[in-house]
C-alpha cells in the first residue's frame, strides 16, 4: 500500500569510548523485509546492540510479513489456527481507527487488490473490471474483527495487508526497546520512516530531509525537498512516484483505492506526516496518498495533533506544497 522513501539524516558520527564503559552514539544498519534500517544511539554502557535488535526486527516480521508463510498475518490470511501476538492486535485496532477516521480510504483488506495489480508477494494479474468487482466483494474494513483472540472474516477469501503501518510501528518498537535500555538520545529510521527522541551527537535536535519527488522507480534518487527538526515524535512519508509500472502507456502507481479498486489518479505527489507515534503518523501518510490532496487537506485540519506537508503537481505539472501552520514551525532553513 504504500512507497518506502529514503531519508537524509544529518549530524550522525560515533566516538570512540574510553577504557571504562562510557555513553556514546553508535550506529546500526541492516536490513528488514527488502527495507533498509538505521538506527543511531547514545548507549549509557556503551554497548552496541545491534544482534538484540535485528532480534526484534525478525520476530516483528514474523508477525507481519504477508511474504512469510508461517508468519501471523499470512496464517490469518490463509484461515489456519494461530495466536494473534499482542504487537498484531494493537495494529489491527489501530488500523481500524484509522479506517474509521478516513471513511475506508485506509483499509487492510485491500491486500487481494495489492496483489493483483502487481504489488504484493504474488503475480500480477489481468486486470478487468469484472476483475476489480469481484476483489471489492472481498474489501471492507468493517468485514474484519477480532473476538476473542481470533480474527473473523466475513468472506474467508478475505486477506489482510498491514504493510503501511508496519514500518511505523516497528520504528515504535525499537525506540521502545532503546527506551528500555537506558537510552536518553536516539533516531530509528526504517524503510523511511522515522522515530526520534533527544539530541544527536552534537547536541543538536535531530534533522530529517524529505526527498523531492521524482519519476524514477528505483530508490537512487537523494535530493531534499526540505528538512526539518524532529523531536521526540514520529515522521513518515508515503508517495507514488516510484513505486509504478507503465503498461499500455499508462502508468499505474502503488497505491490503491479501497473504494474503486484501482490505483489512484490524482495531483498529490507525496505526503508527509509528524505526530506522536510511528504508527499512526505511517497510516496517515498512506491514507492521503488514496484521499487526494482536497480531501487530505480538509480531513488534516479536523486534526491539528497531525503535522503535515503535501507536495502535488499543479495544472502545468509544477511541483507545489502544501503544509499545515504547525508543520511550518519545523522548517530547517
Amino acid at each position: 500500500m504504500k512507497i518506502r522513501l529514503f531519508l537524509l539524516f544529518i549530524s550522525i558520527f560515533v566516538f570512540s569510548g574510553c577504557q571504562k564503559p562510557v555513553a556514546k552514539y553508535i550506529y546500526n544498519k541492516g536490513i528488514i523485509h527488502g527495507a533498509p534500517y538505521l538506527i543511531v544511539y547514545e548507549n549509557p554502557e556503551g554497548k552496541d546492540m545491534q544482534a538484540e535488535i535485528d532480534t526484534l526486527l525478525k520476530n516483528y516480521n514474523m508477525i507481519f510479513s504477508v511474504y512469510e508463510k508461517e508468519s501471523v498475518i499470512s496464517k490469518v490470511n490463509n484461515n489456519e489456527d494461530v495466536t494473534l501476538a499482542s504487537e498484531f492486535i494493537a495494529c489491527f485496532n489501530k488500523a481500524m481507527e484509522i479506517s474509521q477516521i478516513s471513511d475506508g480510504a485506509f483499509d487492510i483488506t485491500c491486500g487481494p487488490m495489492v496483489n493483483a495489480w502487481g504489488f504484493g508477494p504474488e503475480d500480477k494479474k489481468k486486470m478487468t473490471q469484472e476483475k476489480v468487482d469481484s476483489l471489492k466483494i472481498l474489501t471492507g474494513y468493517h468485514k474484519v474483527k477480532i473476538e476473542n483472540g481470533k480474527v473473523i472474516k466475513e468472506n474467508l477469501n478475505m486477506k489482510l495487508d498491514m504493510n503501511a503501518l508496519c514500518d511505523g510501528y516497528f520504528c515504535d518498537l525499537i525506540c521502545e526497546f532503546l527506551q528500555q535500555k537506558g537510552c536518553k538520545n536516539f533516531m530509528t529510521e526504517i524503510g523511511g520512516e522515522v522515530k526520534a527522541q533527544g539530541k544527536n551527537e552534537k547536541g543538536n535536535i535531530w534533522t530529517i530531509g524529505i526527498n523531492k519527488p521524482v519519476d524514477e522507480n528505483v530508490f537512487v534518487n537523494n535530493e531534499i525537498q526540505a528538512k526539518v527538526h524532529l523531536e521526540n515524535k514520529a515522521l513518515a512519508t508515503s508517495g507514488n512516484y516510484r513505486n509504478f509500472y507503465v503498461e499500455d502507456g499508462k502508468k499505474y502507481a502503488h497505491t490503491i483505492d479501497p473504494k474503486t479498486g484501482y490505483p489512484v489518479q490524482h495531483s498529490l505527489l507525496s505526503a508527509t506526516v509528524i505526530t506522536q507515534d510511528g504508527m499512526t503518523a505511517d497510516g496517515f501518510a498512506t491514507t492521503f496518498m488514496v484521499m487526494g490532496l482536497e480531501k487530505s487537506i480538509e480531513l488534516s485540519k479536523q486534526m491539528p495533533e497531525l503535522e503535515v506537508y503535501f507536495i502535488y503537481a499543479d495544472e502545468k505539472g509544477n511541483n507545489k506544497i502544501y503544509m499545515s501552520e504547525n508543520f511550518k514551525q519545523r522548517l530547517v532553513e
